[in-house]
């Protein structure tokens, strides 16, 4: 599936770190992404530098979709995982996340370039024991690093770029 063939999904939710770690994330209305830097928003992370090069990190934005956090409810016999319980920044509906792995993305009015598919971390297994497990293989949602900056907020449309801005960013 090319990214001209993938339908247009919408942002669910938006979600930002506490200035601790291990807090639950904060749900937010809107967020602001900045190009190679990140949520202005989310503190804890917004900058980050990569200790191997220091470059700006690649993991600059998470994304997952509503409907795999409902699959994931369904496979441990819960009724639901709350917004934000899985931990990623931006939660979808309607679009096929992973397929759009090394394609530049609209999100809002921001575009961001998903890079490869996210890893759980053992906070899923805190979550539901299980959880983390499940998640592997591209069943957490993509990461993301932002290409040109715009603010996002809840509803907002989420749809492919016909011409990539990234073209061959190597970062």
């Amino acid at each position: 599936m090319t990214a001209s063939q993938t339908s247009s999904g919408r942002v669910a939710s938006l979600h930002i770190h506490g200035p601790k770690g291990g807090l639950p994330l904060t749900e937010v209305a809107q967020i602001r992404l900045i190009a190679g830097k990140g949520i202005q928003e989310d503190k804890r992370y917004f900058g980050r530098k990569s200790r191997s090069t220091g470059q700006p990190s690649r993991r600059q934005v998470t994304l997952i979709e509503r409907e795999m956090i409902a699959d994931h409810a369904t496979t441990f016999g819960v009724e639901m995982i709350g917004a934000g319980d899985v931990r990623s920044n931006i939660e979808t509906t309607g679009v096929d996340l992973l397929a759009l792995v090394g394609h530049d993305v609209q999100v809002g009015e921001a575009i961001v370039h998903f890079y490869e598919p996210r890893t759980p971390c053992a906070k899923m297994d805190a979550l539901i024991p299980g959880l983390r497990e499940a998640m592997e293989n591209g069943r957490q949602g993509v990461l993301a690093f932002v290409v040109q900056s715009g603010a996002v907020v809840v509803g907002d449309v989420i749809r492919p770029i016909e011409k990539p801005v990234t073209a061959s960013t190597s970062r």
